[in-house]
């Protein structure tokens, strides 16, 4: 999780992303932004996210994004 912070505060460093539930809903994260993350994540943790896998209830959190790598990686 540490590393997905990381990689997250490297791409928009102004979001909070430890008590924010609200990334995509709230316009805090654009489409650029997403992408960004995306590659990243596959990159880092060497999983490979789908666009069926970018709906926002996998990008509103630092936790769901980890949960979402945690689901790619099993």
């Amino acid at each position: 999780m540490e590393k997905l912070l990381e990689i997250l505060e490297d791409i928009q460093p102004e979001a909070d992303y430890e008590n924010c539930t609200t990334l995509i809903d709230d316009g805090i994260l654009d489409s650029f932004a997403i992408l960004s993350i995306v590659s990243e994540l596959e990159d880092a943790f060497g999983v490979s996210i789908t666009p069926a896998e970018i709906i926002p209830e996998n990008f509103n959190s630092a936790q769901a994004l980890w949960n979402m790598v945690e689901r790619l990686q099993a």
